[in-house]
């Protein structure tokens, strides 16, 4: 049976910057977390999804939602001025 765990190094050295990430989260503008060593690798722990998604940054912008909005304010009904 084979088993998929990281090399010890790697575990340790995740574990330090998880430690850090929320030692330093309420400075970065995060809200402050709870060290804990059993949410390391938890997919279900609050502190662990947010360590992983500050890596993600801002969501994109998307473009192309307005592209039409000049147009659809004089399709409104009424009189039109020209």
């Amino acid at each position: 049976m084979a088993y998929n765990f990281p090399p010890v190094e790697e575990v340790f050295d995740e574990l330090d910057k998880f430690r850090d990430f929320c030692a330093y989260a309420y400075l970065k503008g995060f809200p402050g977390y709870v060290f804990d060593e059993k949410d390391l690798y938890n997919e279900s722990s609050y502190v662990w999804r947010a360590y992983l998604n500050r890596h993600k940054g801002p969501p994109k912008r998307r473009e192309g939602n307005n592209k039409n909005f000049r147009n659809n304010n004089n399709n409104r009904g009424g009189k039109r001025f020209n």
